[in-house]
């Protein structure tokens, strides 16, 4: 494995501890959430499945992207990682029409432990996607720019960045079908 997957798989596992913790706390205070809305009162899950349909889609197009680079190096690979970064975006965009639909009905971080968790967690993971398009931006870049060769370190570069968004869209399917889904159990 690579200096670069390595290092990232590191990290990854280091956010795993924390998405795991924050999870927990979710699931705890789901149970308990106090006085005020609740993620059955709150959430729209159908506008939610939608964007979340965006994100896991940008995981393929982050693959397709993958596959471009190894094959054709950098024929078509900057296609896909704008439509990776654009279906993230939109994902990001929905996330942030939530929270002010959320702000404008009293559902707010500090109203009940539903509010605390539920701003925390997402918000987390939107700062893992934030981050996630970042790098991506960056690789899509310097494929543009004719920078990202077949060089070993330009691959692993690449291989990191997808192994991490990868990771992104693992977390939310998580998060999503806990926040979501469990909500009208």
């Amino acid at each position: 494995m690579s200096k670069a997957k390595l290092g990232v798989a590191m990290f990854i596992v280091s956010e795993v501890n924390f998405f795991l913790l924050l999870i927990v706390a979710y699931a705890f205070y789901h149970a308990y959430p106090g006085a005020g809305p609740t993620a059955a009162d709150s959430l729209d899950v159908p506008r939610t499945a939608a964007f979340s349909v965006l994100l896991f889609s940008s995981s393929a197009t982050m693959w397709m992207a993958g596959r471009c680079y190894q094959r054709e190096g950098q024929r078509g690979v900057a296609v896909w990682l704008i439509l990776t970064i654009l279906l993230g975006g939109a994902f990001l965009l929905g996330q942030i029409y939530e929270y002010i639909e959320l702000y404008s009905h009293g559902v707010t971080f500090s109203r009940n432990m539903f509010g605390t968790t539920f701003f925390t967690l997402t918000g987390f993971h939107g700062i893992h996607v934030f981050v996630g398009l970042t790098a991506i931006a960056i690789v899509a870049w310097l494929v543009l720019l004719g920078e990202m060769k077949e060089k070993e370190r330009h691959v692993q570069a690449f291989e990191a960045v997808s192994l991490y968004w990868h990771f992104v869209d693992a977390v939310w399917v998580v998060i999503f079908t806990l926040v979501y889904l469990w909500a009208f159990l």
